[in-house]
C-alpha cells in the first residue's frame, strides 16, 4: 500500500530530516508514528499526502508513485478544519460537494466516483444525528472531531492519515474516540496511519509503530504490537510493557 524508497527531504540548508530513509507499510494495516518534537512525524505525514515532495527518492501508494495528492487519501487534522458558518451536516459534505463539481476526473475524485451527498449512514455510525443542524461553536471538543471524521469517511479512502487528532481533547473523549477510530478501521479495512506524541495512544492505535529520532532519520526503528483489538488489551500487562519500552526507546534518542 505504502512505500517509501530512499527517501530524502530537508527544509532549508538544515540537516535533512530524512536521508536515505526506507519504509513501507501493507494495506489494512494500522500504524503510528511517535518519536520526540521536531523528528519528522508531521513532515512524513505530508509527504504521504502528496502534499510536500522529497528532493530525492520514491513514494508509491497502491502501486503508483505520488506526485499529486490521491482522492483516496483521507486526512484528519488536530483543529477539524471546519467551516464555522455551516451546520454538522454541511461539513460532512463538504468533501463530496467539491467532489461533485469536478466529477469522477481521477485527481479531485476516483474515476469511478458516483455523485452523491448521502451523509446520513455516517453521521448515524458516529453519533451525530441529533446535532445535524447544529453549528461547530455549538458542539464538543469531541463532536467536532467526529464530523470531522464523517466528513473524511464519507469519501471512502482507503488511506487515512491522521496527524494527532486527539491531543486537544480530555482523556474520556480522547480514548473514545481512539476506540471508535479501532473500530471504524476493523470495520472498513482501510490503512490508518496515525502520528502521535502521546506513548499511551501510539500503543493504542498502532498494530506498527514507526519509531522516528531526531534528524536526520536513516532508518525505520518498528515494534511490533499485534494484540491492539484485544478485549482489555489497554489495561493488560502487554500494554503497560509496550509503553514502558517505548518511554525507554524515547529517553535513549
Amino acid at each position: 500500500m505504502i512505500e517509501v524508497e530512499h527517501l530524502t527531504f530537508g527544509y532549508g540548508h538544515g540537516a535533512p530530516v530524512f536521508q536515505d530513509f526506507s519504509w513501507s507499510a501493507a494495506r489494512g494495516e494500522a500504524w503510528t508514528v511517535l518519536g520526540p518534537s521536531g523528528c519528522g512525524k508531521s513532515t512524513l505525514l505530508n509527504i504521504l499526502t502528496g502534499l510536500v515532495q522529497p528532493s530525492s527518492g520514491k513514494v508509491r501508494i497502491d502501486g503508483q508513485n505520488l506526485v499529486r495528492p490521491r482522492p483516496q487519501t483521507g486526512l484528519i487534522i488536530q483543529d477539524y478544519g471546519l467551516l464555522p458558518w455551516a451546520t454538522v451536516r454541511e461539513n460532512a459534505r463538504l468533501g463530496l460537494r467539491v467532489r461533485n463539481y469536478y466529477g469522477p476526473d481521477g485527481v479531485h475524485a476516483p474515476k469511478d466516483y458516483a455523485r452523491t451527498m448521502d451523509v446520513e449512514p455516517w453521521l448515524e455510525r458516529l453519533g451525530l444525528l441529533p446535532q445535524a443542524a447544529q453549528f461547530p461553536g455549538q458542539l464538543s471538543g469531541g463532536q467536532r472531531q467526529r464530523t470531522a471524521i464523517a466528513r473524511t469517511l464519507a469519501l471512502q479512502p482507503d488511506l487515512l492519515l491522521m496527524d494527532e487528532p486527539f491531543s486537544s481533547l480530555d482523556a474520556p473523549t480522547r480514548e473514545g474516540l481512539q476506540r471508535l477510530v479501532l473500530e471504524l478501521w476493523h470495520e472498513t479495512g482501510l490503512t490508518l496511519v496515525t502520528v502521535t506524541h502521546a506513548i499511551e495512544e501510539a500503543a493504542v492505535l498502532g498494530q506498527h509503530i514507526l519509531l522516528l529520532n531526531l534528524p536526520p532519520n536513516t532508518h525505520p526503528q518498528i515494534i511490533e504490537n499485534p494484540d491492539i483489538l484485544q478485549p482489555g488489551y489497554r489495561e493488560s500487562d502487554e500494554y503497560v510493557a509496550l509503553c514502558r519500552s517505548l518511554r525507554a526507546k524515547l529517553e535513549i534518542a
